[in-house]
């Protein structure tokens, strides 16, 4: 995150939180709080979501959202979609109306077209500042596959959000563009169940930002959410799961957990984090590693 860029991002954070926020004071569902917020930052084009997001190595955007209910464990997710502005509505279709979590592609966008979201045309979703950061970024490394693909300053900005509601239910939302130059078709850790987004009433909800390979190796969120379950603060689980992931595979990111009680955590291995949360008493925002919701 340049310094120019941070007061976008610390009011694309506020601007979802205070969606969400509106969703819960009015006695919504955490399960909504947590769609709305993210539809914020989709629609954002700071972050790499929806609209303008990195683009692949075609120049393409390539869009993964998942959503889940962690008073059911009901989950609905989209891949490789290139069609759809708001990739996280369409993952709430599948949850809500359909029987099967994933849906990827063509099929993800046919799906979410029957069932009432509207889709737009790929070129929709892209903009200058990320056709030019390609071609400098291709420019830089040709002849170099992969070069400093996945640096801490590089490729990251994925959007989550995790909310508790009234009913005592919690809910995390994911949704990204990927990673800079990625190549086409290839999946992160953002919409894959456990690994990037993961939520039960009897643990946590935990939403993930950061190197996806890394991350969907450990099955972080789901590895997180298992230390809430075994005793562990969620402030103490998410500061363990940076260590783990830096430790096992020398990954890094960034999480946010939160538990039934309305415990919050926030880790960040990379040297800046947008993030926010929220309660009756208090908000907070915040984007500096020392600073310890609602991510970008």
């Amino acid at each position: 995150m340049p310094d120019d860029m941070v007061d976008a991002h610390i009011n694309g954070v506020r601007n979802a939180m205070a969606a969400g926020w509106s969703v819960l004071a009015r006695g919504g569902a955490a399960l909504d709080a947590v769609e709305e917020a993210v539809v914020i930052m989709e629609d954002d084009d700071t972050f790499d979501a929806g609209r303008g997001s990195f683009l692949n190595r075609d120049g393409k955007v390539q869009l993964d959202a998942l959503i889940m209910d962690g008073s059911t464990l009901r989950a609905g997710g989209v891949g490789c979609v290139e069609r759809l502005r708001n990739p996280v509505r369409a993952a709430r279709k599948i949850l809500s109306e359909s029987p099967h979590v994933y849906f990827v592609a063509e099929g993800a966008e046919r799906f979410a077209a029957e069932h009432g979201v509207e889709l737009c045309k790929n070129e929709d979703l892209v903009i200058a500042r990320e056709v030019e950061r390609l071609r400098e970024y291709q420019q830089d490394t040709a002849g170099q596959e992969g070069k400093d693909l996945f640096a801490p300053a590089i490729s990251h900005d994925t959007v989550g959000a995790v909310a508790l509601d009234a009913a005592g239910n919690i809910a995390a939302a994911t949704s990204t563009g990927g990673t800079l130059n990625k190549a086409p078709g290839r999946l992160g850790d953002s919409s894959l169940i456990g690994c990037g987004c993961y939520a039960d009433n009897l643990s946590a909800a935990v939403s993930t930002t950061g190197w996806g390979e890394p991350i969907m190796k450990l099955v972080l969120a789901k590895w997180t959410a298992d230390r809430v379950m075994s005793g562990n603060l969620p402030e103490w689980a998410a500061q363990e799961a940076m260590n783990y992931l830096k430790q096992r595979l020398n990954g890094h990111g960034g999480i946010i957990v939160l538990n039934g009680l309305g415990q919050v955590g926030i880790a960040h291995s990379t040297p800046r984090m947008a993030w926010g949360s929220k309660t009756e008493k208090k908000e907070e925002v915040g984007v500096e590693r020392e600073e310890s919701g609602v991510q970008g």
